[in-house]
């Protein structure tokens, strides 16, 4: 399950833009809906902060 640190998290959007299933939305942090999140690590990859971990 990937998570979100908030602290890291500078709301840029990279990772909701990759997100394959839509799971990702972004306000003042990035948030994951996990059920719909299918754990492929997209987002963790494309998080210029690493603020996405599993």
């Amino acid at each position: 399950m990937v998570r979100v640190i908030e602290a890291e998290c500078v709301a840029c959007g990279a990772c909701a833009d990759v997100c394959p299933e839509d799971a990702i939305t972004v306000d003042d942090v990035a948030v994951i809906d996990q059920s719909k999140c299918v754990d492929c690590g997209a987002c963790i990859d494309e998080c210029p902060t690493s603020a996405i971990v599993e």
